[in-house]
């Protein structure tokens, strides 16, 4: 069984700058692509950057082209989302996915492995 562990969420002020991780446990890192979701309240669960199993294609939601980043290191089974200038509108809970079948990065329903989340919020 995959366990995903998020870390790194926080409160912090519009124009700042917060690093996401994700620490994955009891499978194949490697072999999985992984996405980062956020949902806010009220709202739908919406990618926020994906990146394959070897790196070699990264999406990003088009709110967050320029100031995120999806990075991954699978000798530590670990996958960062690095924020900047980050804004009120990026206030929601984020979450790590990981997918086996290298489906759509964009539809949540291709992730078969969640973790729990982590808050952000920014405040103006």
């Amino acid at each position: 069984q995959v366990q995903l562990a998020e870390s790194g969420g926080g409160l912090v002020q519009a124009g700042d700058s917060l690093r996401l991780s994700c620490a994955a446990s009891g499978g194949s890192f490697s072999t999985y692509d992984m996405g980062w979701f956020r949902q806010a309240p009220g709202k739908e669960r919406e990618l926020v950057a994906a990146i394959t199993w070897t790196g070699g294609r990264i999406d990003y939601g088009d709110t967050v082209k320029g100031r995120f980043t999806i990075s991954r290191d699978n000798a530590k089974n670990t996958v960062h989302l690095q924020m900047h200038n980050l804004e009120p509108e990026d206030t929601a809970v984020y979450y790590c996915a990981a997918q086996i079948y290298s489906l759509s990065p964009y539809a949540s329903r291709n992730y078969k492995y969640w973790g729990q989340g982590t808050q952000v919020t920014v405040s103006s």
